[in-house]
């Protein structure tokens, strides 16, 4: 299986202060993570009335502004809004609660569409529903949020100068902030298009808050994992922040350390190390040590995937020593360090290392420091497991990804991150024997990456691949022919016909047709399969003797012998087909088996 997706911090929801209503859900900055997190980018002030200085004190409210405040008809006052307005602020800096403070935002916006004048969009009105969105969702009410911040972005009137679309820019960089933390990472990236394209129609194509913005959308694709679309934007930041900052900037490096997640997960793990040794130099220049040793960490991870295991070893080594210096030994920085290291002596076969590796970071898990996030814990702990299957401890493996998901099940915005958790589970399962709990793990986890708009990527192929074969241990043949007939969709999609993963489906689809009774389905299919290795991919794969032994098992069964001019497959799996299924009672099984 592809690795699992990573554990991502999710964006913050915060106030809009008196200053900015720029879109205000920033990621916090992981200095484990390859992709630094950019601080919130500057962003225009709309004009709004503002509170007569007598209502700023901190005087103690009179009965009778009480009764203003509960007053309904009260709120026709225009100096009322931005009052109630300042006092949401207020509440929620003073920690009186965000209920309190959402009855007075709700209230301000009432006030402010009241007075607003007919014809004339109010964006004091636009801000305040924004404000009423970052109260509902610092409330967990995210579903609540939505129709809020539906309704802000539509108050601004574009063609009305660069306010008004840079007020809707900010309601549409917030709604998908907000539809990223229900997991709806598709509507997010939609949001955030609409977004940037009314920012560069207000700014220019070439403004730095234009590349901020960019790489912000860069990141969401690659959460999607669409690295293609997120390549190009984080080009489009790179050559912005050449014109407008100066030579190793803070700006050029993050942009690098993005550019070289997205390279080594496309498989491009040189061009990652120039884009990370660039960046490492920039970081040093500002004297940023920390962050060098964060690089230093990614470095030995690409010198890893290149079998350069000494360096790999330098590099970590190196980041051992600053964070060790700079954090404590009991940091989880450090754990992420030997983390890396177990996963290398694993893979140099020292194997008394990389235990002992594991076991540190578990100690250092166990107790955390204050102000270590149950996100940075559940990474760790599932990149342990990973390792512990390969020591093949499945059972203590399973314990620890239970552990992550315990960590991260009440966590808004990790759906994505507890899919991959679901499906290493399922991984598990199934290599147990526990059939059942498989099924249930993987269906969980594809019911979570369809909400999240993550259903065409080849993670989600694979993963219906291994549901189906978790089906085909119960005997649930047709359930498991959908399953491998929509991993085979996706796959030749995202990965080529040609690809081992889209014919290790092909296989196991034939054998599910088998299974069913529809033999010649199985038979074409099984055709088509060796057509591709004999012309594309040769015949020295051991799996072309075992498919071509298959083939004649099932024409010796039909009565027939092979058609070397194999049918295309665009046609042949057809819900609607006319062919007449036999019943898999009265069907012996498959006479040959299936592929993981």
């Amino acid at each position: 299986m592809p690795g699992l997706v990573s554990v991502k911090t999710p964006p913050r929801i915060t106030v809009p202060d008196d200053t900015t209503t720029n879109h205000q859900i920033r990621p916090t900055p992981d200095p484990s993570s390859p992709a630094q997190r950019r601080p919130p980018s500057p962003s225009p002030s709309f004009s709004r009335a503002k509170p007569s200085p007598d209502r700023s004190s901190g005087k103690k409210k009179s009965p009778e502004k009480n009764n203003l405040l509960l007053d309904e008809s009260s709120l026709d006052n225009p100096d009322l809004g931005p009052f109630l307005l300042k006092l949401a602020r207020d509440t929620i800096a003073s920690g009186d609660g965000p209920t309190k403070a959402l009855d007075y935002a709700l209230r301000a916006s009432k006030s402010f569409e009241r007075c607003a004048v007919e014809g004339e969009p109010s964006l004091d009105l636009a801000m305040c529903l924004h404000v009423v969105a970052a109260i509902y969702c610092s409330l967990g009410r995210f579903d609540e949020a939505i129709p809020v911040l539906d309704r802000a972005i539509k108050v601004p009137e574009v063609a009305r100068g660069a306010d008004h679309a840079l007020a809707a820019f900010s309601g549409y960089m917030q709604l998908g902030d907000t539809h990223s933390m229900l997991g709806q990472l598709d509507r997010s990236i939609e949001c955030y298009k609409e977004g940037l394209k009314l920012q560069m129609e207000a700014l220019g194509d070439t403004d730095p808050r234009v590349a901020e913005t960019c790489r912000y959308l860069a990141e969401a694709h690659v959460q999607a994992m669409q690295f293609d679309e997120a390549d190009t934007l984080c080009k489009r930041t790179l050559e912005i922040h050449r014109v407008h900052s100066p030579p190793a900037s803070l700006e050029e490096a993050a942009d690098r350390r993005l550019m070289a997640l997205i390279c080594e997960a496309k498989g491009d793990y040189e061009s990652a190390l120039e884009h990370l040794v660039l960046a490492s130099m920039a970081m040093i220049a500002n004297g940023q040590d920390n962050e060098v040793a964060a690089i230093d960490l990614s470095i030995g991870n690409i010198y890893l995937s290149l079998s350069r295991f000494d360096e790999a070893v330098f590099s970590y080594q190196k980041a051992l020593t600053v964070f060790k210096a700079s954090k404590g030994d009991n940091h989880p920085a450090v754990a992420s360090v030997f983390v890396r290291l177990a996963d290398l002596y694993y893979k140099t076969g020292k194997l008394r290392e990389s235990r002992s590796y594991c076991e540190n970071a578990l100690r250092i898990y166990a107790k955390p420091v204050p102000g270590t996030t149950p996100e940075d814990i559940a990474s760790g702990m599932t990149e342990i497991s990973a390792i512990y299957e390969s020591f093949n401890e499945p059972e203590e493996a399973l314990r620890l990804l239970q552990k992550s998901m315990k960590l991260l099940e009440d966590k808004p915005g990790q759906q994505s991150t507890i899919a991959g958790v679901e499906a290493h589970m399922g991984v598990m399962f199934y290599m147990v024997g526990r059939y059942e709990e498989a099924r249930g793990a993987f269906e969980s986890a594809i019911g979570k990456l369809r909400a999240s708009g993550e259903r065409k990527s080849a993670f989600f192929g694979v993963l219906l691949n291994q549901m189906g074969l978790a089906c085909v241990q119960l005997f649930k043949i047709d359930e498991a022919a959908e399953l491998f007939e929509e991993a085979r969709e996706i796959l030749e999609q995202e990965c080529s016909p040609c690809h081992q993963d889209t014919l290790g489906v092909y296989s196991n689809l034939a054998a599910t047709y088998d299974a069913l009774g529809r033999v010649e389905d199985a038979i074409e299919i099984l055709e088509y399969v060796l057509k591709l290795r004999e012309e594309k991919l040769g015949t020295a794969n051991p799996d072309f003797d075992d498919e071509k032994k298959r083939l004649a098992e099932l024409l010796k069964e039909a009565g027939r012998s092979r058609n070397k001019k194999a049918k295309s497959l665009e046609n042949l799996i057809d819900p609607n087909s006319k062919r007449t299924k036999k019943k898999t009672s009265s069907k012996k099984w498959s006479a040959f088996g299936f592929r993981n």
